[in-house]
């Protein structure tokens, strides 16, 4: 019987709605977490996010496409984690551009997506990795895994190029594409310092970046990411999986 345990810290990009705060919310109901960090462009308006009492969480303003912000907050947050570092990173900030074959051509709207969801997660990974590697270390008794340090990318069933069967939305298909492939690179280099690498796609979701509309609510696809993330050991560093603990198709 394997005792329950949940990462001590987490730190979750585009906190502020959706996936994001649905992650919040759930890390906020597990006692053993200690620190939650969410991170929003605009904490100010980040209502809901700012309405949570809970003494361990920390809004971080981080704007994905800045670099400058992202330092910053990795400071702020290293000064809370100290010696013991950071040991969850939920790459989770994304955008959802309905850019299509036969939409004006505008490389401006390419440029930002892929900025978005493609750079945000390499050099946010880029910062927070030594963080991560301090965690890796302090939980040295623990097995490779989320509670030890990892770094999770929120990918789409829109990544898998094996199941496009439709086309459509363009450059968010190819954005995710990518970020699954930075996961796999990544993983290479993450897991010599026993830092896990992994992508997990959500499902259709009802969020504001799927105008509402979807299959499942926030709380019912994290509530099956989660139990993934349980699941997984080295073996699992690069990997792409469902959001029901499958793997998916690349």
């Amino acid at each position: 019987f394997q005792c329950k345990m949940a990462p001590s810290s987490i730190l979750i990009t585009g906190a502020n709605r959706g996936i994001g705060l649905g992650f919040v919310h759930h890390y906020l109901s597990l006692p053993d977490v200690k620190h939650v960090f969410a991170t929003a462009r605009n904490p100010d308006s980040a209502t809901e996010l700012k309405a949570i009492s809970d003494r361990r969480l920390h809004i971080v303003k981080m704007d994905v496409q800045n670099d400058e912000s992202i330092v910053a907050a990795e400071k702020e947050i290293s000064s809370v984690v100290a010696d013991a570092g950071l040991t969850l990173l939920i790459n989770n900030a994304g955008v959802l551009d309905r850019y299509e074959i036969e939409t004006p051509i505008d490389r401006s709207r390419i440029l930002e997506t892929f900025d978005i969801n493609v750079a945000g997660p390499i050099i946010i990974s880029q910062v927070f990795l030594p963080l991560l590697r301090k965690a890796a270390s302090f939980n040295s008794s623990l097995p490779i895994g989320v509670n030890r340090a990892a770094i999770v990318n929120i990918s789409s069933g829109a990544a898998s190029i094996q199941d496009n069967k439709s086309g459509g939305i363009v450059i968010y298909r190819a954005s995710k594409t990518a970020l699954n492939s930075l996961t796999k690179t990544f993983g290479h280099h993450t897991i010599k310092d026993n830092v896990l690498t992994v992508a997990i796609l959500p499902g259709f979701v009802v969020t504001a970046l799927t105008n509402n509309r979807g299959e499942l609510t926030v709380e019912q696809s994290i509530a099956l990411m989660v139990k993934v993330f349980d699941t997984w050991t080295k073996e699992s560093n690069g990997l792409y999986y469902a959001k029901e603990g499958h793997l998916y198709p690349i």
